[in-house]
């Protein structure tokens, strides 16, 4: 869906924030920030966003691809389960094919929860480009997310099992 179209049917009220981030798997907020990072500023009296930008206006870019590839193939499941109105089993059997494919273990953690271990609390700084990373990922999933990360690269180097 191009940007056009997804700011055409917030203002008309045929799609919400929230339905957005539902569609992408991301918190409102993100999808907030994704439309203002393009240039656009709400205007709460016209509930429409209003181009504010210096550069020409974005409005043939595709929204997906302000996403990262985890949830751009979400969305493509998500559209086609609801195109193909076939038994839950294709829909299943669909679904494992993406999981279990081209995904790695952070990849599977960004489509759905894990049970959680004990853990510590620690705080550290992150880096900008690291950060805007981490803040895709809904609340509950970023220290599970940043966790498998780690012991995907340790596991790598040879310091985990």
């Amino acid at each position: 869906m191009l940007v056009q179209e997804v700011l055409n049917k917030i203002h008309k009220k045929e799609l919400t924030i929230k339905e957005l981030a539902d569609l992408y798997e991301v918190s409102t907020r993100t999808i907030q920030m994704k439309i203002k990072n393009l240039g656009y500023e709400w205007n709460n009296k016209q509930s429409a966003y209003y181009y504010t930008g210096t550069d020409s206006e974005p409005l043939d870019t595709d929204f997906t691809g302000l996403f990262s590839k985890v949830n751009q193939k979400l969305v493509e499941k998500k559209q086609t389960n609801s195109e193909i109105a076939s038994a839950s089993e294709g829909n299943r059997n669909q679904e494992e094919s993406i999981t279990s494919g081209e995904l790695d273990t952070i990849d599977i953690l960004l489509q759905s929860p894990k049970d959680r271990s004990k853990r510590v609390y620690r705080g550290f700084y992150f880096d900008n480009d690291v950060l805007n990373i981490i803040e895709r990922v809904p609340k509950s999933y970023k220290s599970e997310l940043v966790n498998e990360a780690l012991r995907k690269v340790f596991k790598e180097k040879g310091l985990l099992d």
